[in-house]
Formats: structure tokens, C-alpha cells, sequence
């Protein structure tokens, strides 16, 4: 019969064991007010929520080997160490940014140790993608004989970054950023809090300016109880109130949560491709404005804007094209700020004009025609025939020059591969200009197949 861990007892992990009050003191107040129960958990809810598969698995104990899967401040670490104090197991942590093969194989040696002498470790891998794939099979004997309870943390896809054999003896969870509400929560706590807090220093702040840092945080706890810390030592000056003033010193150089090569950089620049795509011109320059706040390449945005003008804008509007070529040449000339607004213009415009990748789908379907025929003939009647000898083998024999033809079009001539015959790839859609090319290719096209009709 599994037993409830609901109070746990400290175990040696090495971060959260009090030494010598003085020692205690000097941590970081992130550090300091780390969770030490589930119930001191912010954010989580759908993760940690009472009767939730992981969190009966943590509270009886039967820890697993599990991924966690999230952005920086939303508690992997803490998680952690919960697992390894509900386990009564101890707990060790490496960084794949600073360990090699040779500390990992070190520690994986001491759990061994203690695997054989009936005591479980909780292993945690921070950055575990920061690992490459040779790096990471180190880990999988090891957690098959159960002589490690593997925790790995990452910010990035593990889809991308983990390998297979590792994934599929680990359960993936993923975690949140935390909300304002919450994170203002653990901020109130940590105020309140006189043993690990700044509950004896009599610090005073408005609930508006709470959330204020709160919201600063972008989701992170830590980054929030630091922002505290150090709003409340700029305070002493200021009697120990935390004022409007204080908070502008404090956050004067707030940045938002963004990778230039990782999961939210993609998923960001999917939003606005599909912002476009979706008219609507609102979200397609706030997701624009995104992007360049988290330091994207300019002109990486202007070669995306560009590929959505010929991708799905395309010959329903022209223009678009032109004006994204245009857009991307005057941030070239100009750069930031001014070619910024350049950008967002164009952005604005791709999303409000027509849209059609009728001229996308045909190309991909010529494409497959290709692939599909190889070096198919060019037939005689459109080869190149500059010398005699190419005459008199046919080259160019029967050919009708269009300007010769009525309407300026040579309807019975074809223009494939005889092994081909004719195709339709360009099918244009009744939006925009492409309005009237369709009119215009409906009747062309019937014109033809009637003129290759055979004669009675």
C-alpha cells in the first residue's frame, strides 16, 4: 500500500537544506522562498490540480522518469526537488550548459552506488537539449534498471531536441507560464513571509504596483521575487515604501520571453504568417511587432513577408509583391526604426488585400508533373531551330505564331510533352484581380479544348 507524502520531510538536494542562518540569508530571495510542498506551487493548476494523475504520483511517491517541458520561471527546478522530497530519495542536479560526459558519468556512478544500497536518486538535467544525441543515450541503461529517477527540463520542442530512445522512457509534461495573478500571489507571500521572506523589513507597495512587477515577469516567478528584491533594497532609501519612482529604476529595462532560434521564435513567426493569411491586419502587425521587440532580424521579416505575398496573396494582388520588395529595400536603406514602420505597412496591407495561392498550387503541381515525367521531349513544333540541320529534322515544324492567329492565340497548338498531353494548374480563385484572369483563362481554355476537337 503506497504511502501520502503530504508533509514532507527536507532531504539533502543541495539547494533547498537550511545551513547556518546567515548563510540563509545571503540567498537569493528566489532561492529563499523556493516551494517547499506542492501546496506552495504557483501556477501548474491543470498540471498539479488535486486528484491529478501526476500529482497523486508525487504525493504516494512513485516518482517517474519525465520530461518537463516549459518556459524559464514556471517551476521545472522546484518540481524537482518535490519529487525527490516526496520520494524520500536524494537529489542531484547537473546543467548540460556546464557538465560533460565525464561529471555524468560520475554521477550516474554515485547513483549506481546508491541504487545498490536501496536508496533512489532523483537526477535533474537542466537544459537537457543542450545535450546532443551521444550525450544523452548516456542516461538510458540507467534509468531502464531504475537506478536514477530521470528529470529532465528544457525550454525547447522535446520533439526536435530529445532524442527517441530517451522519449520513450520518459513522460512528458508541460508547464505553463505563470499567470500575473499568480505570480502577484507568490510576491504577496514573499512580503508576508518573516522567516524566508522580507516579511521583517516592514516593506510597503500598492497592489497596483504588485502587479505591476508581476506583469514585468512575463511569466517568470523568479525573475518576479528578483525584481522584488530589488525594488525592496532601492525602498530603505524611500522608508521603506516601494513608490511609481521605484519601480521605474526597477523596470526600466524590462524584456519579454523570446529564443531567435527556438520553439517560440517558430511559433511566433507562424502567428503572423497566419495572421496574414487569415486577413486580419490587427494580429498580423501585433504579431510583427512581437518579434521585432524580441529582436528578430529585421530582415528576416521582410524576406517572410515577402515569401507571404507571392505565397498567398500571389496574383489576386500584384502589388504585394512589389510592395514587400519595396519594404524590405527601405529598411535596407533606412534600418531601425524607421524601415521598422516600413515593415509593419506592408504587414498591414498583406493582411487586408485578396488572397490566393492559386499561383502557389500550380507551380507544386507542375512540380509533381516533373517529377513524375522526367526529361519528357520538348515537342517539335517549340524547338529552337537557329541552323539548318535543326529544319530539316523538324525543329520548330508547325509551329503558329500567336500574333499571327485571330484573337493573337493559337488555339489547337499545345504546349506539353506529347506524352503529357494537356494539363490545368492554375485554377484562379474569384478574389481580387484574379477575378478577371479567371474570365479571361475560363473562355481561353474552352476556346481550346473545342479547336482540338476533331473537324466533322
Amino acid at each position: 500500500m503506497s504511502r501520502t507524502r503530504r508533509n514532507p520531510e527536507p532531504v539533502s538536494d543541495g539547494l533547498l537544506a537550511v545551513d547556518e542562518a546567515g548563510q540563509q540569508a545571503m540567498r537569493p530571495l528566489a532561492e529563499r522562498m523556493r516551494p517547499r510542498t506542492l501546496d506552495e506551487m504557483v501556477g501548474q493548476r491543470r498540471l498539479l490540480a488535486p486528484g491529478s494523475a501526476l500529482r497523486r504520483a508525487v504525493e504516494s511517491g512513485r516518482v517517474h522518469s519525465m520530461v518537463l517541458w516549459g518556459p524559464p520561471g514556471c517551476g521545472k527546478t522546484t518540481l524537482a526537488l518535490l519529487l525527490a522530497r516526496y520520494a524520500e530519495a536524494d537529489f542531484r542536479a547537473i546543467s548540460a550548459v556546464l557538465s560533460g560526459l565525464p561529471e555524468v558519468r560520475q554521477v550516474l556512478a554515485e547513483a549506481a552506488q546508491r541504487f545498490a544500497e536501496g536508496r533512489r536518486t532523483v537526477l535533474f538535467v537542466d537544459e537537457v537539449h543542450r545535450f546532443n544525441k551521444g550525450q544523452q543515450d548516456a542516461f538510458l541503461p540507467h534509468i531502464e534498471r531504475g537506478s536514477i529517477v530521470f528529470v529532465g527540463a528544457t525550454t525547447e520542442n522535446p520533439s526536435f531536441e530529445l532524442n527517441s530512445a530517451l522519449l520513450s522512457r520518459c513522460r512528458v509534461h508541460v508547464m505553463e507560464a505563470v499567470s500575473v495573478d499568480d505570480i502577484a500571489s507568490a510576491l504577496v507571500r514573499a512580503l508576508e513571509d518573516g522567516e524566508r521572506g522580507l516579511g521583517g523589513q516592514g516593506i510597503e507597495v500598492e497592489s497596483a504596483l504588485l502587479r505591476e512587477i508581476a506583469g514585468a515577469a512575463d511569466g517568470d516567478v523568479r525573475r518576479a521575487l528578483t525584481l522584488l528584491e530589488i525594488a525592496a533594497e532601492l525602498a530603505v532609501d524611500e522608508g521603506g515604501r516601494i513608490t511609481e519612482q521605484t519601480l521605474l529604476q526597477v523596470l526600466a529595462d524590462r524584456t519579454r520571453r523570446f529564443d531567435k532560434g527556438g520553439e517560440q521564435f517558430y511559433d511566433q513567426i507562424s502567428a503572423l504568417h497566419k495572421s496574414v493569411r487569415s486577413s486580419n491586419p490587427d494580429a498580423a502587425v501585433y504579431w510583427l511587432a512581437r518579434m521585432l521587440d524580441g529582436g528578430c532580424d529585421p530582415s528576416y521579416l521582410a524576406r517572410r513577408l515577402t515569401r507571404m505575398a507571392v505565397e498567398d496573396i500571389g496574383l489576386a494582388d500584384p502589388r504585394a509583391l512589389q510592395m514587400s520588395v519595396d519594404a524590405w529595400d527601405t529598411y535596407e536603406r533606412l534600418g531601425s526604426p524607421e524601415g521598422d514602420l516600413a515593415l509593419a505597412q506592408v504587414a498591414i496591407y498583406l493582411a487586408s488585400t485578396a488572397k490566393s495561392n492559386a499561383a502557389y498550387n500550380a507551380y507544386n503541381a507542375a512540380r509533381a508533373d516533373v517529377r513524375e515525367y522526367g526529361t519528357a521531349e520538348v515537342p517539335l513544333h517549340l524547338r529552337n531551330a537557329p541552323t539548318r540541320l535543326m529544319k530539316q529534322l523538324g525543329y520548330s515544324k508547325g509551329y503558329q505564331y500567336d500574333h499571327d492567329s485571330d484573337d493573337g492565340i493559337a488555339l489547337d497548338q499545345t504546349g506539353f510533352p506529347d506524352a503529357m498531353g494537356e494539363r490545368t494548374y492554375y485554377s484562379p480563385v474569384e478574389r481580387g484581380l484574379e477575378i478577371r484572369l479567371k474570365e479571361k483563362l475560363d473562355r481561353l481554355r474552352a476556346a481550346r479544348e473545342q479547336a482540338r476537337k476533331p473537324q466533322r
